[in-house]
């Protein structure tokens, strides 16, 4: 019972962080797509 206790929190955390770095990967571009189309813009 223990085992399986650890294996599910184990699955949870890694499947929190995968999500979190998509999260993260997702904003970044979303930030720098907006800083070309200001360049793009002022040029």
């Amino acid at each position: 019972m223990l085992r399986k206790t650890i294996l599910i929190l184990a699955l949870g955390a890694a499947t929190l962080t995968a999500t979190a770095c998509n999260t993260v990967k997702g904003l970044g571009r979303d930030i720098s797509s907006v800083g070309e189309a200001g360049s793009k813009a002022t040029h």
